[in-house]
């Protein structure tokens, strides 16, 4: 038997995900679904739910929600069946005890104030808040066979995904039209979520198996049309309801099949040159908009319609007569009929029956304000179809018109950034393609602002910095980041977790990006205490990796490709030796340096002058400078008792610090220079091949020039030359203040802004503009953007 056999006969909304702990972290994060959660409906639920986020599950899993007798929502969760799925052992306050009734037991467990019954039937664990959905698992197996084939549609690797079952008296509704119901709609809608921080995308299918009895039917034998209704609804509208098909007849056909009629009794000549019909809202007021393929003919067929009302803008406003013709015409798509008002806008003849409505459509239009020509509109239409059989668009105020149909949400719920919101439906042979999309809009940014994109919220606090990783599918980049349990994340640049790793141990430094197969396609590599990893971007360990070390890794893993061919040496240092491995995990023989007179202190590093290698590797005191079979290429002439600064190559020297914090650089010769520049013991460095940044205390310097910022805790300086420009990071961890100089030492404006660690900078999406990411609270990443 398979999950979907246990399905309650009366769920009205099936949930499957094949990750339920990437499935709550999503939640958590988004806006949107949080911003709902403020609902005391949504919050009972979520109490409801709450003896869910224990289970443990790696394979597929259904949630089921549905309503019995007493009209009492319910819950039920199927999955296979394992050992490890439910541990109650560390569990507070929860009690169980085993119900034995007509030769059957299931468990009745309580949790958090929850109860809820649960059984194992054929390696499958079945659980309900309601015991009788339990009681009925044993004698029902669903065998609903047009579910099974919509359930085939669905991804098998989306982290959500929904199934729609209308014909219950739970069905969820989409429309602003209280006559366009879900239940009336099809049978089925199946659709893949894809749920970020600020958007939450839809796709799928609807499908209905008679054609009567489903609306989406009427759209049968049409093709659909470009919908060209945001060119005429004005910006400031509520939102519009567009239906387009390619022949009138055939659509007309369809629609008196539906409402069961033989006939329409009114002359619909108005209507045969017409391809889309819509409808614009406006607070409690209706528009009915008629795009035409020939303006004449349909003019021809307003002729006895010609008495001017008004005229504005050098547009005439008609009366019109027959107010009641759209409603008999359309129904149950359009229910409006006090239409007494008409004009025509080249190809669009607005019909309503208030006039300041119809002016405003007149003048948005002429104005060139239409949703449109909003950045809103545009960006939301970059999900969906340009055509389609229904196109629904709302702003804020009907998204919550349509969530109110369905939850009450709070008087408090704040939708007002979701100016853009659609769904479409494209109808194709028997069954139609779903899109949609509920988006956060951003307010504009002013030239010169930092302004907060995301603060992604994890389980548990957060290990080590956030850090940017180079996606090779969509060249953008995504986060990576540990939390204090060694969960690895990988975070796409919209806030979504894309997975979730457990690792053995604490990532050392920053995690490197290599090509194993040289095929574009990039690893992430790096060493934890006693494993070196190299993971794909599916977070899948490679093979022959991880590799596994007895003795303690004390140092970063240093990755080299000397010659730019991706022929990678991975370098682990052990105390004082080093190990060479290549990327198929073993030892490199050539390489016969192994061991250092004392503890590596810092991070072994490659250099490359003319068409020579250089391997730097610092103990407490002494530097070694080899070639790339691991011999000794330059002898410094000079010992000295170094700081656990890294070793840069600045001005064609290598250069460090001393412990006493005066600048060392020795040259290829092994000439050794040093100069004091007055650093703490407590001091940090960072270079690039021109450019010396120091911090000593509060004293921060860039190619000599120091400046003193407020006394605090300060992380390590960073450098960041992007678009050939220098940028210098760093922040006061005492404080929470994050700073950005440029190379010229002028602080970026609005700098600094909150943070909690050091930041990595970059370019990460299409834009022009630069982000960066930091820590925010101990749990939570913040990615601002610099406009």
């Amino acid at each position: 038997m398979n999950l979907l056999d246990f399905v309650p006969k009366n769920t009205s909304i099936i949930i499957k995900t094949s990750n339920l702990e990437s499935l709550s972290n999503s939640i958590s994060n988004s806006d949107f679904l949080n911003t709902i959660s403020e609902a005391s409906f949504s919050e009972k639920i979520e109490q409801k739910l709450k003896p869910i986020s224990h289970l443990k599950s790696s394979n597929d899993l259904l949630i089921c929600f549905s309503k019995e007798a007493n009209d009492s929502l319910q819950y039920t969760v199927i999955t296979k069946y394992s050992t490890d799925l439910f541990i109650t052992d560390l569990l507070p306050n929860y009690t169980e005890e085993v119900l034995t009734y007509n030769n059957r037991s299931i468990i009745k467990s309580t949790l958090h104030n929850n109860t809820f019954y649960s059984v194992i039937i054929d390696s499958t664990f079945f659980a309900s808040s309601s015991k009788t959905i339990v009681d009925d698992a044993f004698n029902f197996v669903n065998d609903d066979l047009e579910l099974k084939k919509t359930y085939k549609t669905l991804s098998n690797d989306k982290t959500l995904s929904l199934i729609l079952k209308s014909n219950t008296n739970f069905s969820p509704s989409l429309f602003i039209e209280d006559s366009v119901t879900s239940n009336r709609l099809s049978r089925f809608i199946a659709v893949d979520v894809d749920l970020n921080q600020n958007e939450t995308y839809f796709n799928g299918i609807t499908k209905a198996t008679d054609s009567t009895e489903s609306l989406i039917n009427i759209f049968k034998k049409t093709t659909p049309q470009v919908n060209k209704l945001p060119s005429i609804t004005p910006s400031n509208s509520d939102g519009f309801l567009s239906f387009t098909f390619d022949n009138f007849d055939i659509f007309k056909a369809n629609l008196l099949k539906f409402n069961k009629k033989d006939s329409i009794t009114n002359n619909t000549k108005l209507f045969n040159d017409i391809v889309e019909i819509g409808i614009i809202y406006e607070d409690k007021n209706r528009a009915i908009v008629l795009n035409s393929t020939d303006v004449i003919a349909t003019k021809d067929a307003l002729l006895a319609e010609e008495t001017i009302a008004d005229t504005y803008r050098g547009i005439d406003v008609y009366n019109f007569s027959k107010p009641v013709l759209f409603a008999k015409t359309f129904n149950p798509l359009i229910r409006y009929n006090d239409a007494n008002l008409y004009c025509v806008l080249d190809d669009y003849f607005v019909f309503t029956n208030k006039i300041d409505m119809l002016q405003n459509i007149i003048a948005n239009y002429q104005n060139k304000t239409t949703l449109n020509n909003t950045s809103n509109f545009k960006n939301a239409k970059e999900k969906l179809s340009d055509a389609a059989s229904i196109l629904q668009v709302m702003n804020a105020t009907t998204l919550k018109t349509v969530l109110n149909k369905n939850i009450e949400t709070s008087s408090n719920s704040v939708f007002k950034n979701y100016n853009t919101s659609a769904i479409q439906f494209i109808y194709d042979t028997n069954f139609a393609h779903v899109n949609g999309i509920i988006k956060k809009n951003k307010t504009r940014a002013t030239v010169n602002s930092v302004s907060e994109e995301l603060n992604i919220k994890l389980d548990k606090p957060l290990l080590n910095t956030p850090q940017f990783v180079k996606n090779h599918i969509t060249k953008q980049k995504e986060i990576v980041v540990q939390d204090i349990n060694n969960n690895l994340y990988l975070i796409s640049n919209k806030g979504k977790i894309l997975w979730k790793k457990q690792l053995k141990g604490a990532v050392l430094g920053k995690i490197k990006q290599i090509d194993i197969y040289k095929n574009g396609r990039l690893q992430l590599a790096f060493a934890t205490p006693n494993r070196v990893y190299v993971l794909d971007r599916n977070g899948k360990e490679v093979k022959p990796f991880s590799l596994k070390f007895n003795d303690e890794i004390t140092q970063p893993l240093a990755i080299f490709d000397y010659d730019n061919r991706k022929k990678y040496r991975l370098l682990v240092t052990q105390g004082k030796h080093v190990l060479m491995y290549d990327t198929k995990g073993k030892t490199v023989r050539g390489f016969t340096f192994k061991s250092a007179n004392n503890d590596i202190i810092s991070q072994p590093k490659h250099f490359r002058i003319g068409n020579k290698d250089y391997i730097t590797i610092k103990t407490k005191n002494k530097l070694y400078i080899l070639d790339r079979l691991g011999k000794t290429r330059v002898r410094p002439k000079q010992s000295h008792s170094y700081s656990n600064q890294a070793i840069f190559l600045y001005n064609n020297t290598f250069t460090t610090t001393t412990d006493l914090g005066d600048l060392i650089s020795i040259d290829s010769k092994g000439n050794i220079s040093s100069r004091n520049l007055n650093l703490s013991q407590n001091h940090y460095i960072e270079s690039t091949s021109k450019t010396l940044v120091t911090q000593s205390e509060n004293k921060l310097t860039i190619k000599n020039k120091t400046t003193e910022l407020d006394f605090g805790e300060y992380s390590k300086p960073k450098i960041f030359y992007i678009n050939n420009k220098i940028y210098v990071s760093t922040t006061d961890l005492q404080s929470h203040k994050t700073y950005l100089f440029d190379s010229q030492f002028k602080l970026l404006p609005n700098f600094p802004v909150y943070g909690n660690s050091n930041i990595d900078l970059d370019n990460i999406d299409k834009d022009k503009n630069l982000e960066f990411v930091t820590k925010g609270d101990n749990n939570a990443i913040i990615l601002y953007q610099i406009n």
